[in-house]
């Protein structure tokens, strides 16, 4: 992509799946890269395998706390050079019908979709403000944004609300030079995805492709990690305030 070579990289959640395959693409187009996760192990396992590919560090971080996400910031600032990428990532998710939704369940998922997304944000557009420095910040949002699915009111929520902070963050920041843009992917394999497929009939992701996606295929990490790229990359230096669905033309299906 045009632009990205020596770019400084934060990818929040980038230990497994959509974000781990994200950090690798951006290690392909030359930047240095900073990522984020919560799990020790898993953060150990990602850095050890993206070190192969090129300038990598992280740290633990849990997105929901929100002194936790400034401090990310600042740390790949000082990492990476400077920052001036923020692929905001870090997402959970699980089954639950509404009618059973648990409240402790709905604010675990709005502390880390929602809240830790804006936490992460902010701090990113604090940093570049300061800075006097252009950047790019792309959110993860989902196609359950668009469209309601069910047992998901939690996470469908949250990631409506990922898509009305984008659109007030692309408002206020560009007059910056800060770019701000969200992703909806639709099914995508990952581990989160997998897992959560897991208690489903074995054939489940490929009926679910059958019925619901026209490419007749569900999408991999790779798929999204390069919308990423080219979000952040001086190719879509006009694209801001937009929403990118990469789904396989899953929201055109009625």
């Amino acid at each position: 992509m045009m632009g990205l070579a020596g770019r400084g990289v934060l990818v929040s959640g980038g230990t497994s799946g959509i974000g781990l395959a994200a950090a690798q693409r951006f290690l392909e187009e030359g930047c240095r890269v900073y990522i984020t996760g919560h799990e020790p192990d898993a953060l150990a396992a990602a850095l050890e395998k993206l070190g192969k590919r090129g300038e990598i560090s992280g740290q633990v971080c849990d997105v929901s706390d929100h002194q936790q996400a400034i401090a990310a910031v600042e740390a790949a600032d000082a990492a990476v050079g400077a920052l001036t990428v923020v692929a905001n990532n870090a997402g959970i998710s699980w089954r639950e019908p509404f009618l059973q939704l648990e409240v402790a369940h709905w604010d675990r998922i709005m502390a880390v979709n929602l809240r830790g997304m804006f936490s992460v944000a902010q701090a990113a557009a604090q940093l570049l403000v300061r800075a006097g420095r252009a950047g790019s910040i792309i959110n993860m949002a989902s196609t359950n944004a668009l469209g309601g699915e069910e047992d998901y009111a939690h996470y469908n929520s949250s990631k409506g609300g990922v898509l009305q902070l984008t659109r007030s963050m692309a408002v206020e920041l560009g007059p910056y030079g800060i770019r701000v843009n969200a992703i909806c992917p639709g099914y995508i394999d990952t581990p989160l995805n997998q897992t959560i497929a897991g208690g489903l009939p074995g054939d489940f992701a490929q009926r679910y492709a059958n019925e619901r996606i026209p490419l007749r295929r569900v999408g991999n990490p790779e798929d999204v990690a390069a919308a990423y790229a080219f979000l952040a990359s001086d190719d879509a230096a006009f694209v801001h305030g937009a929403v990118l669905a990469v789904d396989g033309g899953q929201v055109a299906v009625m």
